[in-house]
């Protein structure tokens, strides 16, 4: 089985969405402090007696974060006649309901909505799927929602009765010009209109994306991530936690000044990797240089180098211990895989600074999960992103021949979920 069919078999989904057996041990974190408006951003909304209010003036307020595979808890208190919205998938600007998706939060009994559309009652994804009705208490009481959203599936629960199920592969065929529910991460954001509704005990708990288990063992790689812990691993700076370990994630959270790697505690020579990795956050526009097949940057007519405006994300994973041997996971548009240590050292031979250089940028839309494949074997290194073979066979000319491996932080937070090598 060639590397690409290889990723594609090990990862391929091999359990039922929504597991509401695994709920009872994931576990939830605070989206809102009940103080202030910290992690979020937007306007017209303010803090009253523990929750978040929208005012007369309220408009968007959206969680800093970028989020996937997720369960979100939620509590909500709607007024007379109030209309509000979850943004899901949001990119951080436009219209909530159309370049993400929003699902309704609104006061359904109130006689002046006797004419909406079934789409735009509460729990309904708007403009596409209609939510069942009666679950709402009345109005001035506080109600429970959860909002499960992995990979194409959603599902909303409102005071314990599922109002909503959703197949965003389905909604693509269907509806084809929405351009949010072809999006597969994004931040959460309120969609205020003016009318107070309140908010509180905000609560998410992140997902990675499932893996084919038990083919994943027979193929014979080990799990180097527990999961829960930090096992096997090693911060390189003593006290830094800005590493953590929950529900499956190994995250970093763009915080640790100076800069600080994760290592594995074990050595590896020969191997082959398999992990998926995500932006959590976003990054400081900056302009990053157009590279070309060779690995030389591309020169524009006026003989300066062509650039690009991204959100400056960057992160890598170092192999053999040894930090130019980095296989790096970053925005830029050479796309990720690239060795920038021998690509940018300008005495090597041409062929070694092509092959470390990206044939194809396989990177999926910020925020969302990519599934990647790196193989070291002698000197030569081998990269499949997404399915997509990204760099090939490429020589790394006196790598060591041994060595631990480290996750890179480089001042952007950065998710990591599904680690397993396989040595050879």
């Amino acid at each position: 089985m060639n590397a690409r069919l290889l990723l594609l078999s090990l990862f391929s989904l091999a359990a039922p969405a929504f597991g509401e057996e695994a709920l009872p041990v994931a576990k939830f974190r605070d989206l809102f402090n009940g103080k202030d408006l910290a992690g979020w951003h937007g306007e017209g909304y303010a803090v009253e007696n523990g929750a978040i209010v929208c005012t007369p003036q309220g408009r968007n307020l959206t969680t800093d974060e970028i989020f996937s595979n997720y369960v979100l808890d939620f509590e909500f208190q709607l007024a007379p006649g109030a209309n509000n919205g979850l943004g899901i998938h949001y990119p951080g600007n436009g219209d909530a309901a159309y370049v993400g998706m929003e699902l309704q939060i609104l006061d359904s009994t109130a006689p002046k909505y006797k004419d909406l559309k079934p789409y735009q009652f509460h729990g309904s994804l708007y403009t596409m799927v209609p939510a069942k009705q009666g679950a709402l208490k009345p109005v001035g009481e506080w109600n429970h929602e959860r909002v499960f959203v992995e990979g194409k599936d959603i599902r909303v629960v409102v005071n314990g009765q599922i109002v909503l199920t959703a197949d965003l592969d389905k909604l693509n065929v269907e509806f084809p010009k929405h351009e949010g529910a072809k999006r597969r991460a994004g931040h959460l954001t309120f969609c205020g209109h003016g009318d107070r509704v309140a908010f509180r005990n905000i609560r998410i708990s992140e997902l990675p994306k499932k893996a084919n288990l038990p083919l994943v063992r027979a193929s014979g790689f080990t799990q180097i991530f527990d999961g829960l812990t930090l096992a096997g691993w090693k911060p390189e700076k003593e006290g830094d936690a800005s590493w953590t370990a929950t529900n499956g994630l190994l995250k970093h959270n763009g915080a640790a000044k100076p800069a600080g790697q994760i290592w594995t505690e074990k050595e590896y020579g020969d191997f082959t990797l398999v992990f998926d990795w995500r932006w959590s956050g976003i990054g400081p526009l900056m302009k990053r240089p157009v590279i070309g097949p060779d690995g030389n940057e591309k020169k524009g007519p006026d003989g300066q180098t062509e650039m690009v405006e991204v959100q400056e994300l960057d992160s890598g994973v170092y192999l053999r211990g040894n930090e130019k041997s980095q296989v790096n996971l970053w925005n830029w548009p050479v796309g990720s895989g690239e060795v920038f240590g021998y690509r940018t050292n300008g005495s090597l031979p041409p062929e070694v600074r092509a092959g470390v250089t990206p044939k194809v940028k396989a990177d999926r839309p910020l925020g969302e999960w990519n599934r990647t494949m790196v193989t070291m074997k002698g000197d030569r290194l081998t990269v499949v992103i997404n399915g997509q073979n990204v760099i090939n066979n490429a020589q790394l000319p006196n790598v060591p021949a041994k060595g631990k491996l480290a996750l890179q932080h480089h001042g952007a937070s950065i998710d990591f979920a599904n680690i397993w090598i396989k040595e050879l």
